[in-house]
């Protein structure tokens, strides 16, 4: 399975800051945002990853990254000159995710629960395509699913008037090897862009789009405002504090995968050893917390 990171757009919303940094590089307490993505999809097992960004901001990750696969994954680049829609990341990422299955996350969406990366796994299930569900109070500021009791779409709606539901769909999607196809037979919206309520409604239109309700130990940040960048940088902030943990570390997530050695862990925390972050993968390693 591979792994796509959309990390473009312009983040009109959070200017004047976002006017000479992309948004997914901006801090959420102790690490970039784009850290948070990238743990969540190696959480997953997945070590094949693809980060598409623009043309300009390009250069930031490959400086970030270049040194990723001592985490024991693989990260490769591509360009998103304007913004297209989220479904057009996967006609971007066609030669990469070479007929495979691949899940989708955006570049600005904070995940954190304990066992949620195994859930998200063995959720998935081929042919089809899967979303997730998160109970929120404002529905009408996202795309909102509606859902029966086996799991199965009976409705997808995007940032409705009236919504049907209070479950919101994160940004992050599981879609089967014919998602390419599919991309390519959805017609542009109204404001030019590929958007990916209209792909998961090619799924749900063939009963092949199934949907997993996020359990309630699991929080999820979309942080496309400065107030919802805040919230996301004092729940790490307080739980971190709290638990001597680190959320969104792909140093942590590799280690516990076994992907790379109790050694490389402790070279990694050298690195940053002057920080809070260095701290505490020094603690981990060492079985304090």
């Amino acid at each position: 399975m591979k792994g796509i990171i959309l990390a473009g757009g312009t983040a009109s919303r959070l200017k004047p800051a976002s006017f000479v940094v992309s948004k997914q590089l901006m801090p959420v307490y102790d690490k970039p945002l784009v850290y948070y993505p990238l743990s969540t999809l190696m959480s997953i097992g997945i070590r094949d990853i693809l980060i598409i960004s623009t043309t300009n901001d390009l250069p930031s990750y490959k400086e970030l990254f270049k040194n990723s696969h001592i985490w024991g994954i693989e990260i490769s680049y591509a360009e998103q000159k304007t913004p297209g829609g989220l479904a057009e990341a996967l006609l971007i990422g066609d030669s990469f995710i070479d007929n495979k299955p691949v899940v989708l996350i955006l570049g600005d969406n904070l995940f954190h629960g304990v066992g949620l990366g195994k859930q998200l796994m063995e959720s998935f299930k081929e042919p089809g395509a899967l979303i997730t569900a998160y109970h929120v109070d404002n529905p009408i500021a996202f795309g909102v699913v509606e859902f029966n009791q086996k799991g199965v779409v009976t409705s997808l709606e995007e940032k409705p008037l009236h919504p049907k539901s209070h479950w919101a769909v994160p940004g992050i999607y599981f879609y089967d090897e014919t998602a390419i196809e599919r991309t390519r037979k959805i017609t542009r919206s109204s404001r030019g862009e590929l958007e990916i309520t209209d792909l998961n409604k090619s799924y749900m239109h063939d009963k092949q789009l199934k949907v997993i309700a996020l359990k309630n130990h699991v929080k999820w940040f979309d942080t496309g405002t400065p107030d919802s960048l805040l919230n996301a940088a004092l729940y790490v902030q307080q739980n971190q504090q709290e638990d001597g943990l680190l959320i969104g570390s792909p140093e942590v997530v590799a280690w516990e995968a076994g992907w790379i050695s109790d050694q490389t862990l402790s070279e990694l925390a050298l690195a940053v050893n002057k920080s809070r972050y260095g701290f505490h993968l020094k603690e981990i390693l060492s079985g304090t917390k």
